[in-house]
């Protein structure tokens, strides 16, 4: 079974770990990976490696399609979020090709793309959240500050920013693309990986701390076996209908949980969650091989510190090969 991963990019933990779930896999395969860029670090990891287009473009769906068709790709694994919808709406077409995809559905990737949606998810569910206004319901002489300004639809702190005053409210109304305005949060930041199996059961939840945050990934981090954020994840994976894995986002701040963003994707420091014994690349295997996972609620290594720091891959005139268009 060779594993396809899309936007390659940085994610060097996260293919290697592929790499070596395939590796003591029951049924053995390769990585290859794919990215718009041709300098992307990612791509020099693989023996195979092509450049294709943007998934925004009309012809990737073919490019993936025939890539996936030369190199034997039983399964394709999205990275980012511009992804989510277009593999989450095709999804049961590349299946019909023999292909899977580890992804959850175009309903749960639109929600979660949508910062306003999610909110309103939380409220449903009776989730932990803050308050969060559309720009057209904010009033900026009756806003309580500090606050939190940023994309309706976006990743990583592209467009973040505090708030301190209605001054600073104003300008950022009108410099950040369609935005959704919430109180600043005080207190701890936590990501909690998850993992669901074809049938959207949670098999495992691996709560981390945030401790450093360098342009919206976290650089230095810590498991925590918080039962309150396990239960969370779980009730939060399976009522979105979480397929594989996703990434919840809440501050903690004494007995306060406040939740305020999810991404149905591999999070940007899964190789923490990895390392602590929760090996979500093997887990991807063995669903897409048929096996059945066993939960694993709880099963990791606890205060397991993560800091990470920059390393550099040379290439010398390196061969990559053109995508399909």
């Amino acid at each position: 079974m060779n594993v396809l991963i899309t936007a390659a990019s940085r994610r060097i933990s996260l293919i290697r770990a592929f790499q070596k779930s395939l590796e003591r896999s029951e049924h053995p395969g390769n990585v290859v990976t794919v990215d718009a860029d041709p300098l992307s670090p990612g791509l020099y990891l693989t023996d195979r490696h092509y450049i294709v287009p943007l998934s925004s473009s009309p012809s990737y769906k073919n490019a993936i399609i025939k890539i996936c068709r030369e190199e034997n790709i039983g399964l394709v694994v999205p990275t980012i979020d511009e992804e989510l919808v277009f593999f989450g709406k095709e999804k049961e077409d590349f299946k019909k090709k023999g292909i899977d995809v580890l992804v959850s559905s175009e309903r749960t990737a639109h929600l979660c793309n949508d910062k306003y949606l999610t909110y309103q998810f939380f409220l449903d569910h009776h989730i932990p959240t803050p308050k969060t206004w559309l720009k057209a319901e904010v009033d900026p002489k009756a806003m309580d500050y500090p606050l939190f300004i940023k994309p309706r639809c976006g990743r990583g702190s592209v467009q973040a920013f505090p708030v301190k005053n209605e001054k600073e409210l104003r300008f950022f109304l009108d410099y950040v693309n369609d935005p959704i305005v919430q109180p600043f949060l005080e207190g701890r930041e936590f990501t909690i990986d998850v993992f669901c199996d074809r049938n959207g059961k949670c098999v495992s939840v691996v709560p981390r701390e945030r401790l450093w945050i360098r342009a919206g990934v976290c650089d230095k981090g810590k498991t925590v076996k918080d039962v309150r954020l396990i239960n969370y994840g779980i009730e939060i994976a399976e009522k979105l209908g979480v397929i594989g894995p996703a990434n919840i986002q809440c501050k903690v701040k004494g007995d306060e949980i406040m939740f305020f963003e999810v991404n149905p994707r591999f999070s940007g420091a899964i190789q923490l969650t990895m390392e602590s014994g929760a090996d979500f690349p093997l887990f991807a295997t063995k669903i897409f091989n048929h096996s059945e996972l066993k939960p694993m609620i709880g099963e990791f290594k606890d205060g397991l510190i993560m800091l990470s720091y920059e390393d550099s891959l040379y290439i010398d005139n390196a061969r990559v090969v053109p995508g399909h268009s």
